[in-house]
This record gives structure tokens, C-alpha cells and sequence, in this order.
């Protein structure tokens, strides 16, 4: 029986976010290319979105309070977790079909699981989340999974 996860938290996996649609536009693809680095002409051009593209096309916004102390929105998704420091424990990501501009993409997480297990210094609490991104034919176009660590 785990320590720290109560039927209160674990009543939390499967729950869904609401759809968040977004319009994919040449000129965020353009914006997106340059910032980040990537140099292809079809990305310079906005003819299609490059990896990493949905990420922040996605983001929430919301007003400064409603932000952790590290600058990321508090995601309401999420029950209170009694351990509070949050580490980076994997990420993959699925690419589908590609996206282009003119594109209306719907996302959806769901927190798929969550799991306690005893690192060296202690308990850890493990949570992932996956995101489907569908397109207006509901293809899906990328699949994010990613796991997050609480020590």
C-alpha cells in the first residue's frame, strides 16, 4: 500500500482537461521557426510546422498569480500532491501527421497515471500525462506523454 498517495489523489487518474483548439497560422510557424533556431526553408517559409511547434501553441495563459514560483501556470489538472519539488522524468513524443498552416489541431491531456515508488533519499511520487492533438477530420496528429518526478 503506498505511503503518500491517498484515494483522494489516485481519484484524480483518467481525469480530462477541457479541448483547447487552436489555428495553426504561417506566420506562428515562421515566428516559431526563427526563435527556436531551426534554419529549413519549409519552416522559414511557414509551409509546415516544425517538431516542438505544439508546445507552446498550447500554453496557457493566464495572469501572473495564477503562476508556481518557477514561472509555470498552475495546472489544475493535477491533484495536491504531498511532495512539492518536481523533476523532469521523461518525455515522448508521437508525430503522426504533419501540420500545416490553416490547420485547427484540438488538444486534450489526461492525466493517464500516477505512482509512488522509494528512491535512495526517499519516497517519489511519479505522474504522467498524455496529450492528444486531433485535427478537424479527428486524426490523430501527435501524441505527448510525459512523465513527470516529485521528491
Amino acid at each position: 500500500m503506498s505511503k503518500l498517495l491517498t484515494q483522494k489523489i489516485m481519484s484524480f487518474v483518467g481525469k480530462k482537461s477541457d479541448s483547447k483548439r487552436e489555428l495553426v497560422t504561417r506566420r506562428d510557424i515562421r515566428k516559431y521557426s526563427i526563435a527556436t533556431g531551426n534554419r529549413q526553408e519549409k519552416y522559414l517559409r511557414g509551409d509546415m510546422a516544425p517538431p516542438m511547434f505544439h508546445v507552446p501553441l498550447f500554453w496557457e495563459l493566464v495572469p501572473i498569480e495564477e503562476l508556481e514560483p518557477d514561472g509555470v501556470f498552475i495546472d489544475k489538472l493535477l491533484p495536491k500532491f504531498p511532495l512539492k519539488r518536481q523533476m523532469a522524468g521523461g518525455l515522448k513524443i508521437d508525430y503522426l501527421k504533419d501540420v500545416f498552416p490553416g490547420d485547427w489541431l484540438t488538444a486534450t491531456r489526461t492525466l493517464s497515471a500516477i505512482y509512488e515508488k522509494e528512491g535512495r533519499s526517499g519516497p517519489l511520487i511519479f505522474y504522467e500525462i498524455v496529450t492528444d492533438i486531433l485535427n478537424d477530420a479527428n486524426d490523430l496528429v501527435i501524441r505527448e506523454q510525459i512523465t513527470r518526478i516529485l521528491r
